[in-house]
């Protein structure tokens, strides 16, 4: 039989492996978050919460434009009943795992900067066309990316149609919390 005292300890565990913050963003990319949501408070508006799923996009994305010239940049990439220009969007999405449904109303908004200085960077998403939707207040959240020259920011909204969700993820961690439950509990 299991002792109450692993039963504790496993169980403070778990809930600290679960509900502390998860850092996924560096330091580089926090910086452009709390620069973005500057920009966003300055103007009235919710700041854009961390979106995990459209973390992965924006880093996938930014991983496919890495050896691209700074030239090919042609301004934001909206969903909006398209897939966007990118070649391997399919095997993105997949990767990712997030539905392809939940992803029409969102935006990718690729900026190239020569060693990614963050300032510029800041500065090309505040002071260029990209700023319109920094300053819409339907997108919620963010999921933000970067390699070499390369900075992908890929913004959520709340409606069914932008959260960047998938099902599957869902059910998995019902099972999962429902496991937990039953560990909790004694049942298993």
């Amino acid at each position: 039989m299991v002792s109450l005292k692993f039963c504790v300890c496993v169980s403070v565990l778990l809930h600290a492996f679960f509900l502390l913050p998860n850092l996924v963003f560096c330091d580089e990319e926090d910086n452009l978050l709390s620069g973005i949501n500057s920009f966003r408070q300055s103007r009235n508006l919710v700041p854009f919460s961390k979106n995990n799923n459209a973390g992965c996009m924006a880093d996938e994305i930014a991983e496919s434009l890495e050896n691209k010239p700074c030239s090919i940049m042609a301004g934001p990439s909206i969903m909006t009943s398209t897939q966007p220009r990118y070649a391997n969007y399919p095997d993105i999405i997949k990767k990712c795992d997030i539905d392809v449904n939940t992803t029409a109303d969102g935006v990718i908004l690729p900026v190239c900067v020569s060693k990614r200085i963050q300032t510029l960077v800041l500065t090309n998403y505040t002071q260029s066309s990209y700023a319109s939707y920094l300053n819409n207040s339907r997108y919620s959240g963010i999921g933000i990316g970067k390699e070499d020259d390369w900075v992908v920011v890929v913004l959520t909204t709340n409606t069914p149609a932008g959260t960047f969700s998938n099902v599957g993820s869902v059910v998995r961690v019902s099972w999962f919390v429902v496991g937990l439950m039953m560990v909790w509990f004694g049942i298993w």
